[in-house]
């Protein structure tokens, strides 16, 4: 955000500042007072459901019914994300945590849940970059969104649609790679997008690639909540793969 001078400015750089020092509960607070003063703030709205997803992440595995836990947060983070995109549908970040928060339902979700998900998380996606093709972290979620549909439908896709009782959209691994690579040469220093990248290329076997950048995730910075926990699972896969 541009900070004018004006309280809501200073406001929605203050969270961006909470943010990157991960301390989202402070984040929050900001982002609620720019709402007391403009109640249709889609910047705002849209780092709320930010928040939101962060909180979600960041709930251990340890927690009692975790998952649970988790997935109360994701549909906060829905619901703001929606109200961004009412406030402002031409805006990329509305459409983008409306993809970003369901793809987060999905991964504490039934696999059923999942497919239900896909084709909204495909069309919120697809807006996001065609209001912004430069929103690598759109790339990045609509690259996980091939390899997950690509996996979902693997074994046979008329099998798997008898099995969960619905048609499956077709996900791509030639698209997942694609769209992740996108992802990285927008945001060269973003974990996860290496990460995710990585994966696809083990599910297609290509083990040097996948090797090279689990290692190159060692060098980079830790810029986000979750930044921690997905370097050591750079290095779990990393273990897994050695003798490939």
């Amino acid at each position: 955000c541009v900070n004018d001078g004006s309280p809501i400015s200073r406001s929605l750089q203050r969270a961006d500042e909470l943010h990157a020092a991960f301390k989202p509960k402070e984040a929050l607070a900001e982002l609620l007072r720019v709402l007391e003063l403009d109640s249709q703030n889609a910047e705002a709205m849209s780092k709320i459901a930010r928040v939101y997803i962060d909180l979600g992440d960041t709930i251990p595995e340890s927690t009692p019914d975790w998952e649970a836990e988790r997935l109360k947060q994701f549909q906060v983070a829905e619901q703001y994300a929606r109200k961004a995109v009412k406030a402002d549908p031409n805006g990329t970040w509305g459409h983008f945590y409306v993809a970003a928060s369901l793809g987060s339902v999905a991964t504490v979700s039934p696999v059923a849940k999942q497919i239900d998900l896909a084709g909204e998380i495909r069309g919120a996606v697809e807006k996001a970059i065609t209001l912004d093709p430069q929103n690598g972290f759109a790339y990045h979620v609509y690259g996980v969104w091939h390899r997950k549909m690509a996996e979902i439908g693997k074994a046979s896709r008329m099998f798997a649609s008898v099995l969960y009782g619905r048609s499956i959209p077709k996900g791509s691994m030639e698209r997942s790679i694609e769209y992740l690579n996108k992802a990285i040469v927008l945001n060269p220093t973003v974990i996860a997008s290496r990460l995710e990248l990585a994966q696809s290329y083990v599910a297609v076997e290509n083990w040097w690639l996948a090797r090279n950048l689990l290692t190159s995730i060692r060098e980079l910075p830790i810029q986000f909540s979750d930044d921690a926990k997905l370097k050591r699972k750079a290095e779990q896969i990393l273990a897994e793969i050695k003798e490939h």
